[in-house]
C-alpha cells in the first residue's frame, strides 16, 4: 500500500488539516494516510495540550473517513519524539508498505534543523504541500535538491500552470509537490479564540469542540496560571521534529 504520513502537534487538529490531507491523498492515491500527533517535541511551546487530549481529538476528527488513522507512536513515547526514529519503526512494523512522508514548504525548508536530517530522506518518498506565505520557490536552495532539476516545475507551480510536479531527492527517494486549496486557518489562532470565550464553529470538527469545551483545554491553562500568549515560553532548540 501506499501511505501516507502526516505528523504535527494538532494543537488543536483543525479543517486545514484535514482537508490538506484528503486532497493529497486524492491527488496522489494514497490507499490510507497515517496521523501522528507529536508527543512532547522538541520546540514544545507554553500552551502544548497533553499527548493524550491531541490524541483523542485527532481520532475524533478522523473517525469518519475510513482512509485516515491514527497512530499513538510519537504520543507514547517517554521524552522527546522525532520524525527520524517514527519513520524508523514504521518502516520497521510495516517492511512491504510504501510510505510518503507529507509536509508543509514552510517544514521542508526547515528539514536540516531537524535530527538527523540526512537519515530521514532517505526513509521515506516526500510529498511537500503549498503553505500560505509561501511559494514553491522557496524550496529551490534545499541541500536535499537539485536546484536545476526542479527549478522549472516549482516555477509552474507557483505560476499556476499546474497542480503537481514529481521529482527526486539527493538520496535516489522520490518528492512530490502539489498545490492545494489554501485554507489559512491557524491552531494558534483558534487557541487564542478559545481563550478570549469567541466561536471556533467551522474552523474544527463540532465533535473536537464539544471535546476541548467539556475538557476545559487551552482556556484552563490560562486558569492555572501559565505563561500568557506573547511570553518566551520555552527556549527553542535545534534537533528539533
Amino acid at each position: 500500500m501506499r501511505i501516507g504520513i502526516f505528523g504535527g502537534t494538532f494543537n488543536p487538529i483543525h479543517f486545514g488539516h484535514l482537508r490538506a490531507v484528503e486532497e493529497v491523498r486524492q491527488a496522489v492515491d494514497l490507499d490510507k494516510v497515517f496521523f501522528i500527533p507529536s508527543g512532547y517535541p522538541a520546540l514544545k511551546t507554553w500552551d502544548l495540550e497533553e499527548a493524550s487530549h491531541r490524541y483523542r481529538m485527532t481520532a475524533i476528527s478522523v473517525k469518519d473517513n475510513p482512509y485516515f488513522e491514527v497512530l499513538d507512536i510519537e504520543c507514547r513515547v517517554p521524552g522527546r519524539s522525532y520524525s527520524v526514529d517514527t519513520l524508523s519503526e514504521l518502516n520497521a512494523q510495516y517492511p512491504d508498505e510504501e510510505f510518503f512522508f507529507i509536509l508543509g514548504i514552510d517544514a521542508f525548508i526547515d528539514l536540516p534543523e531537524w535530527r538527523m536530517p540526512e537519515e530521514i530522506i532517505g526513509l521515506s518518498e516526500f510529498i511537500v504541500i503549498s503553505r500560505p506565505q509561501y511559494s514553491f520557490m522557496d524550496v529551490i536552495s534545499s541541500p536535499y535538491l537539485n536546484p536545476e532539476a526542479v527549478k522549472e516545475g516549482l516555477l509552474r507551480l507557483d505560476g499556476k500552470e499546474t497542480s503537481i510536479f514529481r521529482s527526486s531527492l539527493r538520496s535516489g527517494r522520490s518528492i512530490i509537490f502539489t498545490s492545494l486549496t489554501q485554507m489559512d486557518i491557524s491552531a494558534t489562532a483558534i487557541r487564542k479564540l478559545l481563550r478570549d470565550g469567541k466561536s471556533v464553529k467551522y474552523l474544527l470538527p463540532q465533535d473536537v469542540e464539544s471535546y476541548i469545551i467539556s475538557n476545559g483545554l487551552y482556556l484552563a491553562r490560562i486558569e492555572r496560571g501559565q505563561k500568557p500568549e506573547g511570553g518566551s515560553g520555552l527556549k527553542q532548540q535545534k534537533q528539533s521534529h
